[in-house]
């Protein structure tokens, strides 16, 4: 497995939802706007996480929701970016070992 894959996927998604969350937020008074999200499923064949937008049945967006799924989105982006940095840091390690 790719590390690197996962993560980008993983921040990707991350990314997806913050944008999901605005636009939901943006359109909170729109008159028979439905508020998006974000669906995630594993995908083995891109080694990470597949994030599609999705329409729900609900009528208006709950803008506490809303911002507390921009938080998350925040965390689980910088997670990833973790994961980058330490693969990053392990590699450098690795070749410095074998030089």
């Amino acid at each position: 497995m790719s590390t690197t894959g996962i993560a980008l996927s993983g921040m990707n998604a991350a990314m997806l939802q913050l944008d999901v969350s605005a636009n939901n937020i943006a359109n909170a008074q729109t008159p028979n706007y439905r508020k998006q999200a974000v669906a995630l499923e594993a995908a083995p064949e891109a080694q990470g996480v597949k994030a599609t937008i999705v329409q729900t049945r609900e009528a208006q967006s709950s803008i506490e929701g809303d911002v507390v799924g921009q938080m998350a989105a925040t965390y689980y982006f910088r997670a990833n970016l973790k994961v980058l940095q330490t693969e990053e840091r392990m590699m450098g390690s690795l070749l410095d070992a074998r030089a």
